[in-house]
């Protein structure tokens, strides 16, 4: 059973670096190890879901109020948003769902009962993942603070975001945000609207994930008795865990919006270098 303390730990660990541009299942798992937690253990998926949920209701109250605003001010513009959602969702399923089946067929292959959660604790490729991030990042930021022309958001550039959006899927390490935020600054659209189409993406895409972890968590309990004490036993404290990472979401969010405003995007490219460094330092340690 994991107690409040190391939940609460990763309740903050979570809402904070869930939607900042920084991975926040690279910081997770690593928090969970450095307390001694296994993050490919059933139990700690059923908690990431609650975490997850909790953070997926703090976008929702963030931007809800932009949304309205910016997307749903007349009936061509919500059909416009809907368009660019759809093919920027259908290029992340179609890019996440096929490189999960690469990798469990080539990369995994020999290996009993292959999945790609098998992945998520290898701390190299958190490593490599967040130097990758990192270094868009970096590049978006310059990009942006050298060019003054904005394009406007289409279909060409929610695919090509959507395409960002599905390599972040199996990979712990390369941030959802960090990434989709990066490559809309690259192609020069407009940093508001582009936070709030990437979030709006986040949303769409949390309850399938979250989905798809719930199943995991229970296909991986021996019998059904089992799995419902355990799911019991962890329900109370988690949903704590997902107050915590409600909170802690909002006031990442309030950073990540007036840091992107105000032109340091790039520093969180700086953070995911050096953290990638710390990780490979870790790895090399024994972690």
């Amino acid at each position: 059973m994991i107690n409040i303390s190391k939940i609460a730990v990763l309740a903050v660990v979570q809402g904070v670096s869930e939607l900042l541009p920084v991975s926040s299942s690279a910081h997770v798992i690593v928090a969970e190890k450095l307390m001694g937690l296994d993050p490919t253990k059933p139990e700690m998926t059923l908690l990431l879901v609650m975490l997850h949920t909790g953070t997926m209701f703090a976008v929702i109250v963030f931007f809800w109020n932009s949304w309205k605003t910016r997307f749903f001010r007349s009936p061509l513009i919500i059909l416009e948003t809907i368009k660019c959602i759809a093919v920027a969702t259908a290029a992340t399923g179609f890019i996440g769902l096929s490189l999960k089946i690469l990798i469990e067929k080539f990369i995994l292959k020999g290996v009993s009962h292959p999945e790609i959660e098998m992945l998520f604790g290898k701390l190299l490729l958190i490593s490599a993942a967040l130097a990758a991030v990192g270094a868009l990042i970096l590049l978006a930021g310059y990009k942006e603070s050298r060019s003054r022309e904005r394009t406007p958001l289409g279909l060409k550039s929610a695919f090509l975001i959507g395409l960002v959006q599905g390599i972040c899927l199996p990979f712990r390490g390369f941030s959802r945000s960090g990434a989709t935020i990066s490559t809309g600054l690259v192609l020069g659209i407009e940093k508001k609207l582009l936070e709030d189409f990437s979030f709006a993406l986040a949303v769409i895409l949390t309850p399938p994930v979250i989905l798809m972890e719930a199943i995991r968590f229970f296909k991986g309990q021996h019998a059904a008795l089992h799995h419902g004490a355990s799911a019991m036993g962890l329900f109370l404290p988690s949903l704590i865990g997902m107050i915590l990472s409600f909170i802690s979401g909002i006031l990442a969010l309030k950073w990540l919006s007036d840091w992107l405003e105000r032109g340091r995007w790039y520093l969180f490219g700086i953070y995911c270098l050096c953290a990638s460094a710390v990780i490979f330092l870790l790895y090399c340690r024994g972690l």
